[in-house]
């Protein structure tokens, strides 16, 4: 087991590694829309958002070597299912065929107020 992390995503904010990889596989932490430039949540809704999250997302995965087309998996938590068409139209800017297989539920509230945190698991 080994701990991935970059100054390209933001660092956690709690117990936890930004991403863990198990021998072939790549399993990063839900990753919320902070600017690790700015320490601060992107500015705008559930697309801005969603585009902060998985770009922090695509930042891990470049740690080590990986791309977006290395996830066979992602989980969306969303604060309010009525933003899933939105969030879907950047999702899909991200994920080329084949898709990863895809999770995406409403939760009640998510860390410090987002609107979208998304995890992934990816294949070297």
């Amino acid at each position: 087991m080994k701990a991935i992390s970059t100054k390209k995503a933001p660092a956690a904010i709690g117990p936890y590694s930004q991403a863990i990889q198990v021998g072939n596989l790549v399993y990063t932490s839900g990753q919320i829309p902070i600017d690790p430039a700015t320490g601060a949540f992107v500015e705008g809704g559930i697309k801005e958002q969603t585009r902060q999250s998985l770009t922090n997302v695509k930042a891990i995965l470049e740690e080590v070597g990986l791309t977006m087309n290395n996830v066979v998996k992602t989980t969306v938590f969303m604060a309010d299912m009525n933003d899933f068409t939105d969030m879907n139209c950047v999702y899909a800017e991200f994920f080329a065929e084949p898709f990863p297989a895809r999770s995406a539920v409403a939760v009640k509230t998510l860390p410090k107020g987002a609107l979208v945190e998304i995890e992934v698991i990816a294949e070297k």
